[in-house]
Parts: C-alpha cells; structure tokens; sequence
C-alpha cells in the first residue's frame, strides 16, 4: 500500500465547483479559523501570530485571506488575557482591538480551514456537523502534514494565496492516517490560562514552531532571517 499523492483524490468537476463556492458563500476568499477553548489565551495568540507571519512575508495580510477565532466555551466579548497580549507583544505582532467570540455554527460553515489548540477540540468542531471533517486539523497535526507536502506541488503565489491555500488543505486531508502522531500529546497546545508569564511564553514559543512551516508553505515565502 502506498500513500496518495498529495493534492490527488478531488476530481476535476469537484475542482471547479469548489474554486466557486463553499456552503453557498462565494470563493473568492479564504479563511482560517483558529478554535481554543476561552478564545482568550491560545487561540488569539495563534490568529494574531498568523496574521503577523503572513504580513511579514507578503509585506500585508490581504488577496482574500481572512484569519479568525472563536472558542468551544468562548468569552463572549472578553478581551485577551494580559499574558498573551504580551506574548504578542514580544514576537512584535497586534494584540489591540481583539474581542472574545463563542464558536457558533455559522464560524465553521464559513471556515476554509479550522486549526485547533487540541484534539478534544478538534472532535467538537468536527461534531457540529457541516463536512468539516477534512478541513479541521489540530495546529501541530497541520503541521506534521504540511512538513510532508512537497511545495513544487502547490500552485504558484502568483495565481493567488486562495488558491494555493485550497491546495494545501486538500494536500493535507490526502496525508492523514498515512503520518500519526508520535505521541498522544504530540497534537496538544496545552493551556496557559490562569498561568504566569513564562508559561505563556512557552506556550507561544510551541504556537510560533508549529505556525513558521504552516505560513511558509501558505506564502510560498520562507522565514526572513
């Protein structure tokens, strides 16, 4: 038994549908929606790191991609806890103007793709039903997939960031169950709520790791050293 190739398995019918319209909402752009469990700690650290990582290769955060968050027990409403705003703080990214949201169905309808701090997670936005299933990964699990997806493969950045974006999830869904995690833990951002700052920074520290290869093959941009 081999593995599938990546980006194979969508026929070209499928294809062109999916390059106009996803649940009725039209194609033109593409969003990625980061699902913690407060949307106060983790989650807005990872929206606000992607946003920062993206601007920082393409110079700005724009050609359709949309970057959000929510929360399976979200504070509505709430500001972000103060040790995570510092965190981005410290990794030089915009913590301002962010507002707690609860993860309500329409968020995952809208979702291009779902990166969740942990598995538990994952299985509840999987559980709301909508054929997220091949869209919703934990962060690391996206990760682990990415590392493997050879970038040749990806369409080139000037047919769009949408479109190599599409292709990199559905690259992504052809991998898994062929790369497992080597740990039970090895897909968990674990949470910092409540704890000191250099426990938030660690956790920052995982986010960044595991976010650096996921912008990079999103952009087609490596890191600028």
């Amino acid at each position: 038994m081999t593995a599938p190739e990546a980006g194979r398995g969508i026929g070209n019918g499928e294809r062109e549908a999916e390059q106009t319209t996803t649940f009725g909402f039209p194609r033109d752009t593409f969003r990625i929606l980061h699902v913690s469990t407060g949307n106060v700690c983790r989650s807005p650290i990872t929206e606000r790191l992607t946003r920062h990582f993206v601007t920082e290769r393409l110079g700005v955060l724009g050609g359709g991609l949309i970057v959000e968050s929510a929360g399976t027990w979200g504070h509505e409403g709430a500001p972000m806890e103060a040790n995570a705003e510092a965190v981005l703080g410290e990794f030089g990214a915009d913590a301002s103007g962010f507002v707690g949201r609860e993860l309500l169905d329409e968020h995952v309808i809208m979702a291009d793709l779902v990166l969740t701090a942990t598995r538990d997670h994952r299985a509840q936005v999987i559980s709301m039903g909508h054929s997220a299933g091949l869209r919703t990964f934990t962060l690391k699990e996206f990760t682990r997939l990415v590392r493997a997806i050879d970038p040749a493969t990806l369409p080139p950045l000037d047919g769009g960031v949408v479109a190599r974006a599409r292709a990199l999830v559905r690259a992504a869904a052809a991998l898994r169950g062929w790369l497992l995690a080597p740990s039970a833990d090895a897909d968990e951002v674990y949470d910092p709520y409540g704890a000191p700052l250099p426990f938030f920074r660690s956790i920052g520290d995982e986010i960044h790791d595991a976010l650096d290869p996921v912008v990079t093959a999103l952009t087609g941009v490596p890191t600028r050293t």
